[in-house]
């Protein structure tokens, strides 16, 4: 009898260090969790709190694009300017929302406002403890890119309706230096990765634009207006997580191809997100020129086809089959 009460005591003893030792384990998991969640908030208050100036490549497959950014706090105003280095001269100046696009070769520019807020270095992760449903949130190794020492940050989907992600933020700030998104077999299908960047010491003359006489320019503007009640259309079928952020109606002013005036196309546009990545639905009366098909680039899927009278193009950094259900289950009920 007493070598049975040893033997349980013992067995109770052993199931309690099993136990403290899950229990610590859990703790450590949800701490580390937290300090990743916490990593993804200061990447995006950096970029848009910091001053900062450099030059950044992004790659998707074998094209390359160099382009470089500078970005000022003055006051309350976020200015920035973004230069496309390669092929056709680009120049985007931003101040606030209001993003003016300089195209030299053409002599024209595009007025519209910004509608996300997850242009590199930012990233949307508006709620980074939501993420953990979706993803596995975790820190990972440490780097130096560009010759900052880094943190990295990895998201891996629960599903296959989503990218993962690996993120390297600058340790002392916070600021996202590079950024790569992989598919399930953790493979890189695009990243973007600064090359050179100087962080603080900005000259307010390095946001302004490089074109200072635009006098006879065409200008297009892309007018754009939160659209207050229900449009009638919803994509049915989501990724587990995408909830609809915002629905706007664009203007577009577009030069005819003839002689007279611009003719103005309204597109409608709904945005759906799960906090990282977002899909992108555009709705415009169709035209019977435009062939229903899909493609894709880097990381981005699109698809064209025709609902009716009207043509939609649906663009979503997500994988071919998330696009594909959000494409099929887009529906118009009338009001």
């Amino acid at each position: 009898m007493r070598q049975t009460h040893a033997l349980i005591r013992f067995v109770v003893a052993v199931s309690m260090c099993f136990a403290f030792s899950a229990s610590a384990e859990n703790a450590d998991q949800v701490s580390e969790r937290r300090d990743a969640q916490a990593w993804l908030k200061k990447i995006q208050v950096a970029a848009q709190k910091l001053n900062y100036s450099g030059t950044f490549v992004y790659q998707q497959a074998n094209q390359m694009r160099t382009s470089r950014i500078t970005h000022l706090l003055d006051g309350k105003n976020e200015l920035e300017k973004l230069e496309i280095l390669d092929g056709k001269p680009r120049e985007y100046i931003r101040n606030n929302d209001e993003v003016i696009c300089y195209v030299p070769d053409a002599k024209t520019l595009f007025v519209e406002k910004r509608v996300t807020h997850d242009v590199f270095p930012a990233i949307l992760a508006t709620n980074p403890s939501e993420l953990s449903d979706f993803y596995n949130v975790r820190k990972d190794e440490s780097g130096r890119i560009a010759g900052h020492d880094c943190q990295a940050i990895v998201l891996e989907p629960k599903d296959n309706l989503r990218y993962g992600y690996k993120l390297w933020a600058e340790k002392g700030s916070g600021l996202l230096l590079r950024a790569q998104t992989l598919n399930e077999k953790s493979e890189v299908v695009e990243q973007i990765s600064f090359t050179q960047i100087a962080i603080g010491g900005i000259d307010r003359n390095s946001v302004r634009p490089s074109i200072s006489n635009t006098h006879g320019w065409h200008v297009e503007n892309a007018v754009m207006s939160p659209s207050t009640t229900s449009s009638g259309w919803a994509a049915k079928f989501l990724p587990p997580g995408f909830r609809k952020i915002r629905e706007v109606k664009r203007t577009l002013s577009e030069e005819p191809a003839g002689a007279g005036q611009p003719s103005p196309r309204e597109v409608l546009q709904m945005v759906y997100s799960d906090g990282i990545a977002a899909i992108s639905v555009f709705i415009e009366p169709g035209t019977q020129s435009r062939t229903e098909g899909s493609t894709q680039q880097g990381a981005m899927n699109i698809i064209g086809k025709r609902h009716g009278d009207f043509w939609l193009t649906i663009v979503g950094e997500v994988p071919s089959t998330a696009i594909r259900q959000v494409a099929n289950s887009i529906e118009f009920k009338s009001k």
